[in-house]
């Protein structure tokens, strides 16, 4: 088996750019692709419907968690699996994270084009007096003339 002198990096062959951290404090309303580590401050199950008869068709969970970071906190709403990464204490990192808005309200969420990792303790301390949530929005439109 011959080999070529050329070699790609894992960049170049999967086209993938290195993710750039964001923190809390830079969340806007109606934006996506967003790179965070976080910590779980605390997690409440908001919604759980019963199980179905096949196991690919089970019930859906949702939690409503305060996650945040040095510069602030924002509810992330985690679905079905991620419900059980996201326990109190626990440091996570969010990728390709989008802002959903609810009630007026930012809610930080990751679908199916993103990711929930547990990894190490981050060595922050989650700055709870900033809560992005607590930020209300209105949708004003604007009429140009």
């Amino acid at each position: 088996m011959a080999t070529t002198g050329t070699t790609a990096t894992a960049q170049e062959t999967t086209g993938k750019r290195k993710p750039v951290f964001t923190t809390v404090d830079q969340l806007k309303p109606g934006t996506t692709g967003h790179t965070l580590t976080v910590k779980v401050v605390s997690s409440k199950t908001v919604l759980q419907k019963g199980r179905a008869a096949s196991q690919h068709l089970r019930g859906t969970r949702i939690a409503e968690c305060v996650v945040g970071d040095d510069t602030g906190t924002i509810i992330f709403t985690a679905r079905n699996e991620q419900v059980d990464l996201m326990k109190e204490g626990t440091t996570v990192i969010l990728r390709n994270a989008k802002i959903d808005m609810f009630k007026g309200s930012m809610r930080l969420a990751v679908d199916k084009w993103g990711r929930v990792e547990v990894t190490e303790p981050a060595n922050f301390v989650v700055q709870e007096d900033n809560n992005l949530s607590l930020v209300e929005y209105e949708l004003v439109n604007v009429v140009e003339e």
